[in-house]
């Protein structure tokens, strides 16, 4: 199987971000996207947000209401090895080239993604293979769903 975007999202701050077919990247992120609190998102290190679709479909399995772009991530994933996702990783998603730098640490305004409110559930401290991860964008150009994603050496 051929890992592949699956969603793109933007917002105007805050969640959920909303799908998006075609997104122009840029050094600081999606054009058209914006964060709320730029003291935790956003920045050269933490320029998209990546997630993956297995790990949103094992969470609607253990009852959470998550769903693409709810939990504030740019990029939805499917087909890749989470486990791997790690600061100091380059993947090539379409025609751009990104470092993962961080697990984004969750937040209070996401809860209305999980059962309780328990935002924690993606905690990479509680939950390491389970966490949103920050990425450092290498090189600028556009990305669209469908396109292939892969781990670089």
């Amino acid at each position: 199987m051929t890992a592949k975007i699956v969603g793109l999202f933007v917002s105007n701050g805050g969640v959920p971000k909303l799908p998006i077919e075609t997104a122009t990247i840029k050094t600081l992120g999606i054009v058209g996207d914006k964060q709320r609190d730029l003291r935790y998102h956003g920045g050269l290190d933490r320029a998209l947000c990546l997630y993956s679709q297995e790990k949103i479909a094992q969470l609607q399995a253990e009852g959470h209401p998550i769903a693409g772009g709810t939990t504030g991530e740019n990029v939805l994933i499917s087909g890749i090895d989470w486990s791997l996702v790690k600061p100091g990783a380059r993947l090539q998603l379409g025609e751009i080239a990104v470092e993962v730098t961080c697990a984004i640490t969750p937040c209070s305004n996401i809860a209305a993604s999980f059962i309780d409110d328990n935002f924690n559930r993606i905690h990479h401290k509680k939950f390491p293979d389970d966490s949103r991860i920050g990425v450092r964008v290498l090189n600028e150009g556009d990305l669209h769903v469908g396109d292939e994603v892969s781990i670089l050496d």
